[in-house]
């Protein structure tokens, strides 16, 4: 685990979160870049249920989970993180100009073509699920989802990863199809549900996971 007290990196988390949310926190697929690498870093953590101090907006306009402090450097937006622990170790970000370009895009895919797709999903049957608006809007979010899935399943085919070896692109697009809700939209898809499982089999991730769950306190303060 790469968890240390006094690392010079830092990320922000949740002390708690309902069950629901436990493995899902943006912080995650930060935790998992810094695993794949072995880069240490220390958690500030933050109270879900209260309202953020207030020099936290200085770090994050929207007071969300995570930011990330290097020196002078300073991050919010997941995204934006990878894309900055991807350039120091090309294990995550190819350092060829063209392979690098593609796994930039497929990252940015996962965030503005599948993650708004799976958060309606997501919002519906978690927030939702028996309201009158959310049966009559649940079957074309559904259709919306099954479509983009069906796209990616297809730019996927019979490989391991979307391009020639895993990067943030995997990263950012495995962390995001693990949000959805509804598993038989996967299951349509074996292809699509065997890449998310050998995301979730790579070690980092494992450890990252682990890291996650230990910072969470059995109830909220």
């Amino acid at each position: 685990m790469s968890v240390v007290p006094d690392a010079e990196i830092e990320i922000s988390a949740f002390s708690w979160v309902p069950p629901f949310a436990r493995g899902q926190v943006r912080d995650l697929r930060v935790r998992w870049a810094l695993e794949e690498v072995g880069l240490p870093y220390r958690v500030r953590l933050l109270n879900a249920m209260e309202e953020r101090p207030a020099d936290y907006f200085d770090e994050q306009p929207w007071g969300q989970v995570p930011i990330y402090n290097e020196g002078d450097i300073h991050l919010f937006e997941s995204g934006a993180i990878l894309i900055h622990i991807g350039e120091k170790d090309e294990r995550l970000l190819p350092r060829e100009a063209s392979e690098r370009a593609r796994a930039i895009a497929w990252m940015i895919a996962a965030l503005n073509s599948m993650d708004p797709q799976v958060g309606a999903l997501t919002d519906i049957d978690t927030f939702d699920p028996d309201a009158e608006w959310a049966r009559l809007r649940r079957p074309a979010v559904v259709e919306r989802l099954a479509m983009r899935l069906s796209r990616l399943s297809d730019s996927l085919g019979e490989k391991d990863w979307l391009e020639d070896r895993f990067t943030i692109g995997d990263l950012m697009m495995v962390a995001t199809l693990r949000g959805v809700t509804d598993a038989a939209l996967l299951d349509a898809h074996p292809n699509l549900a065997a890449y998310v499982a050998r995301g979730e089999a790579r070690p980092a991730f494992q450890r990252a996971l682990v890291a996650q769950f230990a910072n969470f306190v059995s109830e909220p303060a």
